[in-house]
């Protein structure tokens, strides 16, 4: 007699975004058109940050006993501000009223008196290479303006940032500059939107799917009418409906998103998410997008489906953008087909956008293929958990234990030693390999290795708990080899 206990009931409870991480330096774009700078140095790093901060419009005022030819130029054709040679050493007297301070200063005592000057008159200093003397770093930039990425290291590795900038240059196009432009001449056209905050985020996402794709050109006057006309198009359908994404937030790696579901995380107005997605997955949506917990815990507290079903089609009817995210794929044993049911009942519109199952993780952490031409010419997917808890019923045994296929049972860890029997009596070869899989694409995912028979032992003596995942199949033999770099219960 199976004595497993019914599921403890669970009503969606919302929840607040992860807390940030530690910062080891706080990112700042400072403001300097028209602001006094003093720049101590004449040497080759005091020319690069003279221009640099010429070119963010600061009045800078450099204080060397000499200057070579390049300085004499910078000064002559600024790239913006304006930039003034003192052919003098730097006095105390210089840094009043200053909006920052640079030393480009190898001594160390007079690199202690301008960093203590700079703080007696209130300017933040930075002493360029000389960590301990600074209140502020200069970051590796990507510069296409007025959009601007900087990086920093927090001073450790200066030469890391500056090939994360080379690989950042790559990817950003140069066009992107011109669009950055455009975003800020059309800001205050947002208000022919009118107060509707949804109108204009939607116009704004528009304005970036159009920049991402179609970077090479200019944007035009044309762009802007047809991006207003569209987001007001469309906010006027939400307000009357929503929409609901049933998204696959795949097996937990934030990594195998895909491009499709970050954009529908990024616009969503609420997420409902399960016990199985990773905060790192949530951290993609919005700050301001609302958050509902709606899981469901193995043999623990869970949400009922009617429960989930009817509050994606209340808030979809209050004109809500409405993210249902799902750990692997919601198509697989992910309740998509009911919760498709219920939107299609109550007219409401959605789209699905398929995740990176468990089971294709699963293969590529034991680096293997599900299907083979020699040994599995099919792959089939069956849950090991029916409503009431237990082994389903209504398996079909002689397919699961065919020699010639793959198969993945998902939700099989209270059932595995029922499931094993059974497969051994339906003639399943007691060698054939078998694993099971914890947390997979998530930190301390665990395999463990064994054949068809030998799985429940090894499981029971692992001691292992967690979402689990079996694979059986000869398919799977490479990764019972002595080369696999994962071995027995090892995470």
């Amino acid at each position: 007699m199976n004595d497993t206990p019914l599921p403890q009931s669970r009503t969606p409870q919302a929840t607040r975004p992860s807390r940030m991480d530690a910062l080891a330096t706080l990112p700042v774009f400072f403001k300097l058109g028209g602001k006094r700078v003093v720049l101590a140095g004449a040497s080759e790093p005091a020319l690069w940050k003279a221009e640099l901060l010429a070119a963010a419009g600061a009045h800078v005022d450099i204080y060397a006993a000499a200057f070579t030819g390049e300085f004499h130029h910078l000064a002559a054709h600024p790239p913006a501000g304006r930039v003034m040679l003192n052919a003098r050493h730097w006095q105390v007297q210089d840094l009043c009223g200053a909006a920052l301070a640079v030393g480009a200063i190898t001594d160390d005592g007079e690199a202690a008196d301008f960093a203590a000057a700079a703080k007696a008159a209130g300017v933040p200093v930075n002493v360029i290479d000389r960590p301990a003397f600074c209140q502020f770093q200069f970051g590796s930039i990507v510069n296409r303006s007025p959009l601007v990425v900087a990086i920093s290291t927090d001073g450790a590795a200066p030469v890391f940032g500056q090939a994360i900038r080379s690989r950042l240059e790559a990817l950003l196009p140069q066009g992107f500059k011109r669009w950055a432009e455009a975003a800020k001449d059309w800001r205050r056209e947002g208000s022919r939107l009118g107060a509707d905050m949804p109108a204009r985020r939607r116009f704004w996402e528009r304005f970036t799917e159009r920049a991402m794709t179609e970077a090479g050109r200019a944007p035009t006057a044309e762009d802007l009418e047809q991006l207003i006309a569209d987001a007001a198009g469309e906010n006027e359908k939400a307000n009357k409906t929503g929409f609901v994404s049933l998204v696959g937030a795949g097996p937990g790696d934030p990594e195998l998103l895909t491009l499709r579901a970050l954009r529908a995380l990024r616009s969503a107005d609420v997420v409902l998410y399960d016990d199985l997605v990773t905060p790192q997955v949530l951290d993609f949506a919005r700050r301001e997008a609302e958050r509902m917990l709606v899981g469901k815990t193995g043999y623990g507290p869970a949400c009922k489906q009617t429960e989930i079903n009817a509050l994606m089609v209340e808030l979809a009817r209050k004109g809500r953008r409405v993210v249902r995210l799902k750990s692997g794929d919601p198509m697989i044993f992910g309740r998509g087909g009911e919760e498709i049911d219920e939107l299609v009942s109550a007219g409401i519109a959605f789209d699905v956008i398929p995740g990176i199952s468990t089971a294709q993780a699963a293969a590529s952490l034991l680096k293997v293929s599900l299907t083979h031409r020699d040994h599995a010419k099919r792959l089939q997917f069956v849950t090991g958990h029916s409503r009431e808890g237990r082994l389903p019923e209504n398996l079909d045994w002689r397919a699961l234990a065919d020699p010639g296929a793959t198969t993945a049972v998902y939700m099989a860890l209270r059932t595995l030693s029922e499931l094993s029997g059974r497969l051994l009596e339906h003639g399943l070869n007691p060698e054939t390999p078998a694993f099971a899989l914890f947390d997979v694409g998530r930190a301390g995912e665990t395999v463990i290795r064994s054949t068809i028979l030998g799985l429940p032992g090894a499981l029971a003596a692992a001691e292992v708990t967690g979402p689990c995942l079996v694979l059986i199949g000869e398919a799977l033999r490479p990764a019972l080899g002595p080369n696999t770099p994962i071995t027995d219960g090892q995470t």
